[in-house]
């Protein structure tokens, strides 16, 4: 019996297909979505995760379900226009206080902020119990702490947030005029630091921002 060549790899990854099936199998059992190296790390060695993922999202083109991104993780998620067939049953919401809204937008546009910071655009304090419910909802979560006396917390939205409104990240965030035309706000007026028509950061800080950061 002779050698392998040296060259010659001695395990060779499943093919393409297979590898579709594994991550096709893996996102539909997850009630979270996964990220690449979640899949990398329950595929077998060699996989090429990204390729593979990348022809099965090309696959559910077009089908009742498809697959999104959600922040840095990808999920089954039902075709927006198929909507309708699945709202026979509805789950009773709590409606959010304009309080609760204004803070949540404020958070989504200028995330990484404090509670300083958001009460200064606001106005006015922000009750503890405004932020516990978004907490709770999972819709906000705390960030790093600021480098600065106190070192106060910063809150950022999180992928429940991204995922409830269809979001792939915080840049994708509409206007206030899409919003308004949309029916979801109002036309009363605004606080002064939500008069922008987008996100003004991203969810991470800004380059030159770094220091001013603990993790």
């Amino acid at each position: 019996m002779t050698d392998a060549p040296r060259d010659q790899p001695l395990f060779h990854p499943p093919p393409l297909p297979e590898q579709e099936r594994m991550i096709e199998a893996m996102l539909f059992a997850s009630p979270e979505p996964l990220a690449l190296r979640d899949l990398a790390e329950r595929m077998p060695h060699g996989s090429d995760p990204a390729e593979a993922l990348l022809r099965l999202r090309a696959q559910y083109e077009g089908r009742g379900v498809r697959i999104v991104r959600i922040g840095d993780g990808y999920a089954f998620r039902t075709a927006p226009d198929l909507g309708w067939v699945l709202q026979k049953e509805r789950v009773e919401t709590r409606k959010l206080s304009r309080a609760a809204i204004e803070t949540l937008a404020i958070i989504a546009y200028h995330q990484p902020v404090t509670r300083a910071e958001i009460e200064e655009i606001r106005g006015v304090a922000v009750s503890r119990g405004t932020l516990d419910q978004l907490i709770e909802l999972e819709w906000v979560r705390f960030g790093r702490r600021r480098m600065t006396p106190g070192r106060p917390v910063t809150y950022v939205v999180t992928e429940a947030f991204l995922d409830h409104f269809g979001l792939e990240s915080a840049r994708d965030l509409p206007g206030l005029r899409e919003l308004r035309e949309a029916g979801l706000l109002d036309n009363r007026p605004l606080p002064p630091g939500l008069a922008g028509e987008g996100p003004e950061q991203d969810e991470a800080p800004a380059v030159g921002q770094s220091e001013l950061f603990e993790d």
